[in-house]
């Protein structure tokens, strides 16, 4: 049997109205599991200047060799182990273990075993080391007898010869040994690192701090204009 215009504009009626709210119903239930996201916050990406090691050794070419600074904790080293081990032991729950005397010389002398290199390290140390310049290590940790750090770095990234570590903390700051040492470029993960080269005329190079790290807040990477290498948390 044949189904004439108004049968069929009819029946397709019908099938609208049965389909349309189901439709609806499942527009209107959204998974909190599943929020999904727009084209536009998909396609949102921070006004970051990234870098990747190879770029800021090509900035290099043509220079002499210049006096250079590196953070230790999470930018040299993924030290991260020490600290958790050092809370839970002088006191759990707390901060108060970072004031304590007993903590670091702990650490200082024992945590090179559960020091994690960074990767990023090693290509940066290794570039800068190739062009004969002059490396510091600065450190915001305190000071104490029988530290092993220098050796632990120097061993982790199979260097000749190295300067010691310089500990910051309770006596000398870091913008001032900088400044001292005519330091020309500082890598570092903290907000503070970035800060201090940029009181000193440096240039701040931003490594960043790895996500599992037990120092927080996490910094702003990118928030003081600097350039951040890219894959540098690890």
């Amino acid at each position: 049997m044949k189904m004439t215009c108004k049968m069929l504009r009819n029946t397709s009626l019908a099938i609208s109205l049965l389909l349309a709210p189901a439709h609806m119903a499942f527009a209107a239930d959204v998974d909190p599991l599943n929020p999904g996201a727009t084209t536009s916050e998909l396609s949102h990406q921070a006004p970051i200047h990234w870098v990747s090691v190879e770029q800021v050794a090509k900035s290099f070419e043509g220079q002499p060799p210049m006096t250079i600074g590196f953070d230790v904790d999470d930018t040299v080293l993924f030290s991260s182990p020490c600290f958790y081990y050092g809370q839970n032991k002088y006191s759990p729950g707390k901060f108060d273990y970072l004031k304590n005397i007993d903590f670091w010389t702990d650490i200082n002398a024992n945590c090179g075993p559960y020091s994690i290199p960074k990767e990023v390290a090693a290509k940066l140390i290794k570039m800068h080391t190739d062009r004969g310049d002059t490396i510091f290590f600065i450190t915001g940790r305190t000071a104490s007898e029988g530290e092993k750090l220098t050796e632990t770095i120097q061993t982790a990234f199979g260097l000749e010869k190295i300067n010691p570590v310089v500990f910051t903390a309770g006596s000398e700051s870091k913008t001032a040994f900088m400044k001292e040492h005519a330091i020309k470029v500082y890598y570092g993960d903290a907000d503070g690192d970035m800060r201090q080269a940029l009181e000193i005329g440096a240039r701040p190079i931003r490594v960043m701090r790895a996500s599992n790290s037990t120092y927080k807040p996490m910094p702003k990477n990118g928030s003081f204009g600097e350039e951040v290498i890219i894959d540098s948390d690890y």
